[in-house]
């Protein structure tokens, strides 16, 4: 059996490959072709990668895929095919696994982060020590402990960047070096308040995603989002820790403006020099977040970069 990244090996000029793998049904919508017969846009995964494709009617796999619901695993006996340079495999039949098949196959199924858990939590926690106010330290405390542990677990995006299991533990720790490091530079930013800031800027997310094979936005995640989440969840923590009332407005405000701009889903513009800092780092983040995941997924040498818009060059760099 074949892992996704295997078949990502494959090359247009090799022909049509016939292959076996196990797969995650990632998503699925129902389209109408111009002859009026229905056809399924799918996306499917495992841990090594993911790939779309598209199952007419009247196939075998049809049949069975159109009342499929996303997180479902199928054994998905293909061929390889190519649509406009990108992997775009002819599905002939697949089998619905069986929640016992599933049990045995979990680990190879869901996407984690390629870096060590505990390590990333240990690190992340000497960041927390960092922070020399008592109270703010206590309140970055409080709002992880509060998330019963999903913070360390929990993906931070759907697809766009660090998208698996520990996506948000890497994507905040890597935030937190960030802000180490480059806070010195600027002697005028409160260094305790941009760590807190951006190890909690994202931790909304625990309640916006659905945790699992197929992650998904939540009925909470959908109507309030991930920046209304975690404000609450960080208020809250500033109220219990008695954070004094600059600082919580301080941290609330970095939480709520993060995102950058409204369209992107900030509540408000950055107002602070913390705010500004922090949101910089987070969007530098999830853009390098965006392309080494755009590269996981496609050899080529430019590849399409969604979050950027653009095409980047993926090749080593020669010296």
């Amino acid at each position: 059996m074949m892992k996704i990244s295997d078949i990502k090996n494959f090359k247009e000029d090799e022909g049509k490959i016939p292959f076996d793998v196990v797969a995650v049904l990632k998503g699925i919508q129902v389209r109408t072709a111009k002859n009026g017969s229905e056809f399924l846009m799918l996306d499917f995964g495992d841990n090594s990668g993911s790939f779309s494709t598209m199952c007419f009617y009247g196939s075998q796999a049809f049949s069975i895929l159109k009342d499929a619901q996303v997180g479902e695993v199928f054994e998905v006996s293909a061929s390889t095919d190519f649509y406009q340079g990108r992997m775009s495999p002819k599905i002939d039949s697949v089998r619905k696994l069986e929640d016992v098949e599933i049990a045995e196959l979990y680990a190879s199924l869901a996407p984690v982060s390629p870096h060590d858990p505990e390590k990333m939590r240990a690190e992340l926690e000497t960041f927390i020590e960092a922070i020399e106010d008592e109270n703010l330290r206590a309140t970055v405390n409080y709002a992880l402990e509060s998330t019963a542990g999903d913070f360390f677990t929990s993906t931070a995006a759907v697809k766009m960047h660090h998208a698996y299991m520990f996506g948000l533990l890497e994507h905040s720790l890597r935030c937190a070096r960030m802000a180490s490091a480059l806070a010195p530079l600027y002697p005028d930013i409160d260094k305790d308040l941009v760590l807190a800031g951006t190890i909690l800027h994202d931790i909304g997310k625990v309640v916006e995603y659905s945790q699992g094979l197929a992650v998904d936005r939540t009925r909470t995640g959908i109507l309030q989002g991930h920046v209304v989440l975690g404000y609450r969840i960080v208020r809250r923590a500033g109220l219990k820790c008695g954070l004094n009332t600059d600082l919580l407005e301080r941290l609330e405000h970095i939480i709520l403006s993060h995102q950058g701009e409204p369209e992107w889903g900030a509540a408000v513009r950055a107002a602070t020099p913390e705010a500004v800092f922090v949101s910089n780092i987070d969007n530098f983040d999830a853009k390098m977040g965006a392309i080494e995941a755009a590269f996981a997924q496609d050899n080529s040498e430019f590849v399409d970069v969604p979050a950027l818009r653009v095409k980047v060059l993926n090749a080593k760099v020669i010296h």
